[in-house]
C-alpha cells in the first residue's frame, strides 16, 4: 500500500486545496460543537436545578418531561426534526440558517443528559449544606447560587467533561443536514480523490485532538475549583455513580 499524503496538496476544484478545506471544516465542526455546549451547559444547569425543587412539583414535572423528551430520541431523528419537520409547523423558521438549527437540536439533546448530571450532584450533597446555607440568613435562590451550585459543580465535573466530548464527537450529525464539518468533509473528499485511507485518518486526528483539548481544558478547570482538604477521588466517583 502507497501512502499519498500529498493528496491534501492538490487543488479541489475550487480554488484551494484539499488541506485549507479540511481546516475549515474543522472550524466547521468546533463552532458547532461549541455553540451547542453553551446551550447545553445554561439549559442543563437550569433545568437540572429545578428538578431538584421538590417544594414545586410543577417545576419538577416540567423539568422531568424536558429530560426524558430529549433524551430518549436519537440525535440524528432530532437533528431531522429541527431541519425538516418544525419549519413546515412554523413556517419564520424556515428563514433560520441549518447551522443554528443543528446547534439547537445538539444543544438541547446535549442539556436533557447535563440536567441529570447536575440533578445527581446536587443530590448528592448533604442536607447539612441548604440547611447551614439558610441557617446563615441565605434565601433558598441564594443558597443555590453561592453554596449548593459550587458545590455540585465539583462533582459533576469528571461526568461532564465525557459529556463535552462526546458532544464534539456527536456534532458530526450535522453532515445530515448538509453543514459543511469535518464528516461532510471526509466523505466528498474521498469520493473526488480516492484517497480514504488518508482522508479518513486526517479526520481522525482532528477529531482525537479536539477529544484531548477539551479533556484537559475541562480537567484545567477542575483544578481550578478543586478545594484543598476534599477528597478528588470521592468528588469524581459521586459523580460517575449518579
Amino acid at each position: 500500500m502507497t501512502w499519498e499524503w500529498q493528496v491534501f496538496l492538490n487543488d479541489d476544484g475550487g480554488g484551494r486545496t484539499y488541506l485549507e478545506w479540511m481546516m475549515q471544516a474543522w472550524g466547521w465542526t468546533l463552532s458547532v460543537a461549541f455553540c451547542a455546549w453553551v446551550i447545553s451547559i445554561a439549559v442543563g444547569f437550569t433545568v437540572g436545578t429545578l428538578r431538584t425543587f421538590h417544594k414545586y412539583p410543577l417545576l419538577v414535572a416540567a423539568g422531568n418531561a424536558w429530560v426524558e423528551a430529549f433524551r430518549n430520541v436519537p440525535i440524528l431523528v432530532q437533528v431531522f426534526l429541527w431541519y425538516f419537520v418544525l419549519p413546515k409547523i412554523f413556517p419564520p423558521m424556515l428563514e433560520w440558517p441549518g447551522f443554528l438549527l443543528v446547534v439547537l437540536a445538539l444543544g438541547f439533546f446535549t442539556s436533557s443528559r447535563i440536567a441529570e448530571q447536575v440533578k445527581a450532584g446536587i443530590n448528592a450533597l448533604s442536607k447539612g449544606q441548604s440547611m447551614a446555607a439558610l441557617a446563615l440568613g441565605l434565601t433558598p435562590l441564594q443558597s443555590y447560587r453561592y453554596v449548593i451550585l459550587p458545590m455540585a459543580l465539583r462533582i459533576i465535573l469528571p461526568p461532564l467533561t465525557s459529556e463535552s466530548m462526546n458532544l464534539l464527537k456527536n456534532s458530526s450529525v450535522a453532515f445530515a443536514v448538509s453543514i459543511p464539518e469535518l464528516t461532510m468533509f471526509a466523505m466528498q473528499a474521498q469520493e473526488e480523490t480516492s484517497r480514504g485511507i488518508e482522508i479518513y485518518l486526517a479526520v481522525t486526528g482532528l477529531y482525537a485532538v479536539s477529544a484531548f483539548a477539551v479533556n484537559r481544558l475541562m480537567a484545567g478547570l477542575e483544578s481550578y475549583l478543586y478545594i484543598p482538604g476534599s477528597s478528588r477521588l470521592s468528588n469524581s466517583s459521586a459523580g460517575k455513580g449518579k
